[in-house]
């Protein structure tokens, strides 16, 4: 796992290879292993693969969603806001647990932050996602995941650029 956490790196770039039916149904079973606040699991996912579909994630916002336009696959993290009130967490969970496993699988991965960002002037990214995906009224977005095969490499963080200083032992001060 340390060495997953090492080389994690936010991949926005990506082959245009397809990501496996098989590979598929591993990050879905890793999706749905993620655990939830006194396992009410709120969480629901959309998994798409459609490049229309994609085109259409990647004007989810106003900036930093293009990239999806040339993921092969995207996973729109949701929750029913009627299970539970830390359904954000719980889909915080699920998205880095996806991500790690994507990178385990020789794939990288980008979270894309929906909520409370804007699409436009208009509306929501996630009032948007609610029409494009037919979302219903509790079902809320909390991200979307880009996942593809890396067309970049990014080296991992130095050690020597960890802020240590951020941790505080016992008490804050």
């Amino acid at each position: 796992m340390m060495e997953l956490l090492r080389k994690r790196r936010s991949i926005r770039a990506f082959t245009p290879e397809a990501v496996a039916p098989e590979t598929v149904d591993l990050l879905v079973e890793a999706l749905l292993r993620s655990p939830s606040s006194r396992g009410v699991n709120p969480w629901e996912f959309v998994v798409v693969d459609d490049r229309e579909l994609l085109s259409s994630l990647s004007s989810a916002k106003e900036h930093g969603s293009q990239f999806l336009k040339n993921a092969p696959l995207a996973i729109v993290v949701c929750a029913d806001s009627t299970q539970s009130d830390v359904w954000v967490e719980d889909c915080s969970i699920a998205a880095i647990i996806v991500q790690m496993a994507a990178l385990s699988l020789g794939l990288g991965s980008c979270w894309v932050q929906i909520r409370r960002r804007s699409h436009d002037a208009d509306r929501s990214a996630e009032e948007y996602l609610r029409e494009l995906l037919r979302l219903p009224e509790t079902i809320m977005v909390e991200c979307i995941v880009g996942i593809g095969h890396p067309a970049e490499t990014k080296q991992p963080l130095p050690a020597g650029k960890l802020q240590f200083g951020k941790v505080k032992r016992n008490r804050y001060s």
